[in-house]
């Protein structure tokens, strides 16, 4: 990919990239995504119409808690409880099945003041794992809880715990156990074969991630993270959504991100502070930033994914190498902006 170095700074030609990146958005107090979605052949215009309205509904949430005086965490917050209540993204109810038959979640929060964080993992009792995850920042001495430690300490604050066939819906049984037939149909096929190897095709709705990025009234930045996984993962496996500085972080000197996509790219390529650190101290855009990372970085090594991004100034913008993602944006005077994908 050709480079061209100026002052100091590397400015990527755009001739090579995927132009999947969004024009920025002014004055911005909230934007969320409901992850990568589904491949624009499988889009049906029943989901599109469920996928627009719980985006919607999510923004309208986040806002209102700002209209009335609340914090950007608290736009966070309640902006991703929606979208965890709704099965049609992948985050609390209707969340995807582990190659266990579990649903096991994840979830981070951070705000940008302090740095203060807080994350669960591997939850399974907890109705929202993102309420979860601020408990612990705010009760605990501690960032991350894993299992049936953080299920219990959620259980502890007086959260809501559901029984763990709470968040199974009938759609994504059905995905799993497609799955599962495959690959006891890939298994079969090998053998006969002699043990050649045969990979599953992947789909794009086999992972996916709820989020959301908010600025308040006090120049204040949070941004938060929540997600059932990738469909079929190990029981245990834990991706980029609860891990601070992978699928989530937020910084009052540059942004406030939130990811979604395969989770171990973003890990091993520390997305989200990614993105921030080129803000702080390669003085780009946030779109240039997360342009920067997403479609090149992360692309390059074959990894896909998205970024939201939000600015301390309010500027506003998503970067994908996906088909598309679910995403939204809500101005200070609560004009939304909804988009699924290049539209």
């Amino acid at each position: 990919m050709s480079r061209i170095l100026f002052s100091g700074m590397v400015l990527i030609t755009m001739a090579n990239l995927s132009q999947a990146a969004d024009p920025v958005f002014n004055d911005v107090v909230l934007g969320i995504h409901g992850g990568i979605g589904v491949d624009k052949k499988d889009m049906t215009p029943e989901l599109e119409k469920d996928v627009r309205a719980g985006l919607r509904s999510a923004l309208e949430a986040g806002h209102a808690k700002l209209k009335g005086g609340g914090t950007s965490l608290d736009a966070v917050e309640a902006a991703i409880r929606v979208m965890e209540d709704l099965p049609v993204f992948n985050a609390g109810k209707g969340a995807v099945f582990t190659n266990a038959g579990t649903n096991e979640l994840d979830a981070s929060i951070m705000e940008g003041k302090t740095k203060k964080a807080g994350a669960v993992a591997g939850v399974m009792t907890v109705k929202n794992p993102i309420s979860g995850a601020r408990a612990v920042m705010e009760k605990s001495k501690h960032v991350l809880l894993i299992g049936p430690g953080a299920d219990a300490f959620a259980k502890q604050q007086g959260l809501e715990i559901v029984p763990p066939s709470y968040f199974s819906t009938e759609h994504r049984r059905k995905a799993i156990e497609e799955i599962w037939k495959r690959e006891e149909e890939a298994k079969k096929r090998r053998s006969e074969a002699g043990d050649i190897p045969l990979e599953l095709p992947k789909k794009k709705s086999e992972y996916g991630t709820v989020g959301a990025v908010s600025l308040d009234s006090a120049g204040n930045l949070a941004a938060g993270t929540s997600t059932g996984g990738m469909t079929n993962k190990m029981a245990g496996r834990v991706g980029d959504s609860p891990i601070i500085g992978a699928g989530t972080y937020a910084d009052n000197d540059a942004a406030a991100i939130s990811c979604t996509g395969h989770g171990e790219f973003f890990i091993r390529y520390s997305v989200s502070h990614e993105i921030v650190a080129q803000i702080k101290y390669r003085a780009v855009t946030a779109a240039a930033a997360a342009d920067d990372v997403i479609n090149r970085q992360l692309k390059d090594a074959g990894g896909e994914g998205a970024a939201i991004v939000l600015d301390r100034t309010g500027k506003f913008t998503s970067a994908y190498n996906s088909e598309g993602l679910y995403r939204g944006c809500i101005t200070r005077d609560g004009k939304i902006h909804v988009h699924v994908y290049e539209d």
